[in-house]
């Protein structure tokens, strides 16, 4: 019996009945199996080497670029995703490896400039851009250079459903609520760390019943959900309704109205800007995005080059196309 044949063996003994199964995986593209890995390891292995993992460490999560070592980046969100959806999973007995790849993957299509660079995108690509659906675009036809990751049905599925679909799996609903558990809790603190915000000013209503502090609101949270059990994934009634609340109070204070979003409008700018100049000049793009060109449509690829780009490289872009350089005669 290979390590693969045992830990699938491994699971039928302790997963949840609800639990998905490595050895059910599905992909589009039929490969030989792996004798140590089960399928969904695979998939979280191919999806940390990718090159769009490694660029999420140069996206903006909230504030955009931000000066300063300590604020999350797309990266430090996607782990902080992934531990706690695998914290929840684990409770639950459900399958800890399905979960985590969906988890590593949820955001590799988010584009520079966080929600302001989607916005943007949304605006001028006549398809329209949804970040979750982007990040299937690019395991499935962007990344080694358009041959995709083959990544199983089981994970394509959680990546589509992580914002607001309900998932085919529970490991993919698991992933849904960790995204949402994760991001109200470190966006608050930045906004604290940033002067946005500080403790104090939290909704009592909220914070009486999810705690005052992170750590207290993230044990509150995901207690919530592994008592609430499988039947509905969810929190406790009283719980969501204060996970709520504080995610509004956060929508009005932080998300919309706050120093961390004056630099958005220039951002869409920007990004609009890149957009109209390579739907004009597709030629000056990558080949890889050339070729997208080719199988798909001209602003396809446009959109795809530039929801790949870094926070870093749209700047940097942005000035080598507009902004003159001096003359160096040398």
């Amino acid at each position: 019996m290979t390590a693969r044949e045992q830990t699938e063996l491994f699971e039928e003994q302790i997963l949840s009945d609800r639990a998905c199964r490595s050895a059910s995986a599905i992909r589009d593209r039929e490969e030989p199996p792996c004798p140590l890995r089960t399928a969904f390891q695979r998939d979280r292995d191919r999806i940390l080497h990718c090159t769009a993992f490694r660029r999420l460490k140069r996206k903006t999560q909230v504030f955009l670029s931000p000066v300063g070592d300590h604020y999350r980046t797309r990266l430090t969100h996607t782990l902080e995703v992934s531990q706690i959806a695998r914290t929840i999973a684990r409770a639950l007995r459900l399958n800890e490896d399905l979960t985590e790849a969906i988890a590593l993957a949820h955001d590799l299509g988010h584009s520079p400039f966080g929600h302001a660079g989607e916005a943007a995108l949304n605006d001028v690509c006549p398809y329209g851009f949804r970040h979750y659906e982007q990040s299937v675009r690019v395991v499935e036809y962007i990344e080694k250079n358009g041959k995709g990751l083959n990544l199983t049905r089981q994970v394509r599925n959680g990546i589509l459903c992580h914002t607001n679909r309900v998932a085919d799996t529970l490991e993919g609903n698991v992933v849904r609520l960790a995204d949402r558990i994760a991001y109200i809790n470190h966006d608050i603190d930045d906004a604290i760390r940033g002067g946005i915000l500080s403790e104090d000013m939290l909704p009592a209503e909220c914070t009486d019943v999810l705690g005052h502090s992170k750590s207290a609101r993230l044990t509150t949270m995901l207690t919530s959900v592994i008592e609430h059990g499988t039947e509905s994934m969810d929190m406790m009634p009283e719980i969501r309704a204060a996970h709520d609340a504080l995610h509004a109070f956060l929508m009005d204070r932080v998300y919309h109205n706050s120093a961390a979003k004056s630099e958005d409008s220039k951002a869409k700018a920007l990004v609009k800007r890149q957009y109209g100049y390579f739907q004009a000049h597709p030629e000056q793009m990558p080949e890889e995005y050339r070729a997208i060109l080719e199988r798909f449509s001209p602003e396809r690829a446009v959109c795809d080059y530039i929801a790949g780009m870094s926070d870093d490289y749209a700047i940097q872009m942005y000035q080598h196309l507009f902004v003159p350089r001096s003359w160096d005669m040398q």
